[in-house]
């Protein structure tokens, strides 16, 4: 495993974040940093991103909005949600 594939320490709170909110059937360290998240690797739907937006509003004190045309990137993996989460948080 190289160290891209490697979970950061706030990546691991994301991956356990996203794990208790969606109830999912992984183990945080199962996500990969750079798979995706939706779709094929982790398999979320819109409505899992919904719901993980809507998560990070509480917890992270900031509003993930549906319409920001970076979603897709956003959403495009663990790292990149986790990057974004560190920039934005309060």
């Amino acid at each position: 495993m190289s160290t891209t594939d490697t979970q950061t320490e706030f990546e691991r709170e994301i991956a356990g974040f996203i794990v208790t909110a969606l109830n999912l059937d992984v183990s945080p360290e199962q996500i990969a940093p750079l798979d995706p998240l939706y779709g094929d690797g982790l398999g979320l739907d819109s409505i899992d991103v919904l719901e993980i937006a809507l998560a990070v509003s509480k917890q992270y004190g900031f509003q993930m909005r549906s319409d920001d045309p970076d979603n897709a990137n956003i959403f495009s993996s663990l790292r990149s949600l986790a990057a974004h989460i560190a920039t934005h948080r309060v």
